[in-house]
């Protein structure tokens, strides 16, 4: 069996892979614990220089690896520079910041002295998904590595390449090579790793089927759990909001990876008030975003990542148009190769179609026309994510009570979702559980243990 690195705006195999057997896996799982025992005795302060290093060789290798993860997802490349350069930020903020984090906290109390100590868990399994290919691992593995845990990569397979430069920048960085190992398997071998109680924790971002099935694994063998799993998140639009930005950010916020994100704005919830103008600007702005080839620096979508998706974004499309949408088409896609999706902004959308009853990945934007705020709140809240949120207006104050309303792991207030390594980031309802980033997401796997001392 062969794991194909394919070019999705090619349609060309770029490299081909041998799929790593169970038995190979269970034998790197060994090696990573033997390394655990070495790697959680290394004083935080080395840590954390493979952590800078880490970054450091990111920048270096920006273009270099960003024209990668281009040439295995389809993501416009310039939108791949900025991904890598994150992931460089996200490794300066724990070189900086891991230390003081982990460091023991005292707590007052009748004994002599009690504290909290923040102690690794072992080895830990990420299971990452192909849409922002090296942005998902490095906020996994970095900071897991930095408080003292060891991990194992199965990446998605269609993105090998990215995975094994994501290996190599970590060997390089000085991060020991059982401390993160890379494994090109199938799903498969990694659900045994964690059956076989081969791994101490897990961290899975993906869909919610992959969630439900990682997690009633974990579960069974009580293994600490990270999920980040799918979204549909809300873009509201008060009557009161500044028309003209929340227009220009609506579309960054749904069409940015070629809509290929969790936190997209999957749903646009516009005030009626002001609902014909909004439409008009974004209609305007949404005909000049360019479709096509991804290495050109001007282009602003690609192909989607893989035929199927395509298929899949065609036939929700389908179902609102027998339902009575209204769709209106963005530029044509180029002819010829490539995994293309006309990407499409609907309106006249009414709640039985599939664009809101499921997560749409792909370059589709549905608006919905709401009165007043209770029903723009219980139409934001009727899905079963509950990932992020956008909420557009001028007035701060009643912008932050809407959401406060909202029922969403994060709310960004005049601006589009979109994480910080010094903001906790994840999800409630199916849209997961536990988080990542900042302190939160350090201190994810570890063991939280309390220590009571009392004089002799």
């Amino acid at each position: 069996m062969k794991m194909r690195s394919i070019n999705p705006f090619t349609e060309e195999v770029a490299a081909e892979f041998d799929v790593l057997p169970f038995e190979e896996c269970a034998a790197a799982a060994g090696r990573a614990r033997e390394a655990f025992a070495a790697w959680r005795a290394v004083p935080i302060g080395e840590r954390r220089q493979r952590v800078r290093k880490a970054g450091e060789l990111l920048r270096e290798n920006i273009n270099h690896c960003a024209r990668i993860a281009t040439e295995e997802m389809g993501k416009p490349v310039r939108q791949s520079v900025a991904e890598v350069e994150k992931c460089a930020w996200l490794c300066s903020y724990y070189a900086g910041a891991a230390e003081e984090i982990l460091r023991d906290e005292i707590v007052p109390t009748e004994g002599r002295r009690s504290l909290v100590t923040f102690e690794p868990l072992g080895v830990i399994l990420g299971v990452m998904p192909w849409n922002f290919p090296f942005w998902q691992v490095i906020r996994c593995a970095i900071p897991a590595m930095a408080a003292g845990n060891v991990c194992l990569l199965k990446h998605a397979s269609n993105v090998p390449r990215t995975a094994l430069e994501i290996e190599r920048i970590m060997h390089a960085a000085g991060f020991p090579k059982d401390v993160f190992q890379t494994l090109l398997t199938d799903a498969a071998s990694a659900m045994r790793l964690i059956e076989d109680d081969l791994v101490d924790g897990v961290s899975l971002t993906g869909s919610g089927g992959a969630g439900s099935q990682v997690g009633a694994a974990a579960g069974k063998r009580i293994k600490k759990l990270v999920l980040e799993l799918g979204g549909s998140d809300p873009f509201i639009v008060l009557d009161d909001a500044d028309i003209d930005k929340a227009a220009e950010m609506a579309l960054n916020a749904r069409f940015l990876n070629t809509g290929q994100s969790c936190v997209a704005a999957k749903r646009i919830i516009v005030q009626e008030d002001v609902a014909k103008e909004f439409q008009a600007k974004l209609l305007e702005g949404f005909q000049k975003l360019k479709v096509g080839d991804p290495m050109d620096e001007s282009v602003f979508m690609g192909p989607v990542a893989k035929r199927e998706f395509a298929e899949a974004l065609e036939e929700q499309l389908a179902d609102a148009r027998a339902k009575g949408a209204t769709v209106h088409l963005g530029q044509e896609p180029p002819r010829g190769k490539g995994y293309f999706f006309r990407p499409a902004v609907v309106t006249n959308v009414t709640p039985d179609m599939k664009l809101l009853g499921e997560e749409v990945f792909g370059p589709i934007l549905p608006i919905v026309v709401a009165g007043d705020e209770d029903e723009i709140v219980r139409i934001a809240n009727a899905t079963e994510y509950g990932l992020g949120a956008s909420v557009w207006s001028r007035d701060l104050g009643r912008a932050e009570a809407m959401a406060r309303r909202i029922v969403a792991g994060c709310v960004a207030v005049n601006d589009m979702v979109k994480s910080d390594p010094r903001l906790p980031f994840g999800g409630v309802k199916k849209s997961g559980v536990g988080r990542e980033l900042s302190h939160y997401g350090l201190k994810e796997f570890t063991n939280v243990k309390t220590i009571m001392i009392q004089a002799p």
